[in-house]
């Protein structure tokens, strides 16, 4: 029966994450009374104890209450990126990359699907690409970086240096402080510059932006993006996916990578030099 309850258990938390959208109590004690022949107290109690254990956390959206996934302890967001609060202990599986994040105000926590689809957006693409891999010169802009998460993110992969950028002064100095957590002060700058006004050329740009910026954003981008260079875009929703993907490869960009979470869409590109 102990097994049987761990296998809930894990479905429970595999269903969470992974769903297409915001899951209620009241949907989710149904999801799993149906598969696995519960009565209803039975699957209000296990998902207590996943609410109890840390597991699970009640969230208020949209003038409803849904479960996620709890973002208080060490959690996979990835194959291969784990996000662990300062305080928590995590032994790492192989091929395991953890990054301390201490959760504040900024945007950028892993809780929102745009925050994972832009890591996986990063990891499809510093793990499959050679001239990523060959190349000893790389670097990294992530262009609004809220938490700072994407480009700890991009350097933990392995590109040698990074720059965040945010106008938000709050968000600076909690980028500042995950970017020392991660002993990354000597290879990342948190700044408040513009992107208008950056001049370096970067092997990859990261941008979680919403739909308006990132088509504004499109010749700032091309102007400081390497040739072969990639770019990771998230916070588009999925009905927006195909307008941006219009923008950018009509425009010199070829789409390697693409994946949507509740509705959000995630993209990876990589810069041709041609327009199709």
């Amino acid at each position: 029966m102990h097994s049987e309850i761990n296998t809930i258990r894990n479905d429970i938390l595999k269903t969470v994450l992974e769903s297409q959208k915001f899951i209620t109590p009241i949907e989710l004690e149904k999801t799993i009374s149906i598969k696995y022949l519960l009565n209803k107290k039975q699957a209000k109690s296990i998902i207590k104890d996943l609410n109890a254990t840390g597991d699970l956390a009640y969230t208020y959206k949209y003038g409803c209450t849904f479960l996620e996934k709890s973002f208080n302890r060490p959690i996979r967001i990835s194959k291969h990126i784990v996000l662990k609060p300062p305080a928590n202990h995590y032994t790492p599986k192989h091929e395991d990359l953890v990054i301390q994040l201490k959760h504040g105000i900024s945007f950028g926590t892993g809780k929102h699907p745009t925050t994972r689809l832009s890591v996986k957006g990063i990891e499809y693409v510093l793990k499959h690409d050679e001239y990523i891999k060959s190349n000893n010169e790389t670097s990294v802009l992530d262009i609004g970086t809220g938490s700072g998460i994407l480009v700890i993110t991009a350097v933990v992969f392995g590109i040698k240096r990074g720059v965040g950028i945010d106008i938000d002064p709050c968000a600076r100095a909690e980028a500042k402080e995950n970017v020392k957590l991660n002993r990354l002060k000597d290879k990342i700058d948190i700044s408040d510059r513009s992107v208008e006004n950056i001049n370096d050329r970067f092997s990859m740009i990261t941008a979680n932006l919403r739909y308006p910026t990132i088509k504004n954003l499109f010749f700032h981008i091309n102007r400081i993006l390497d040739k072969s260079g990639f770019l990771i875009i998230s916070g588009i929703k999925a009905d927006e996916l195909k307008d941006v993907l219009n923008i950018y490869t009509k425009k010199q960009f070829k789409c390697l990578w693409k994946e949507i979470e509740k509705d959000w869409a995630g993209i990876a590109l990589k810069k041709t030099g041609q327009t199709s």
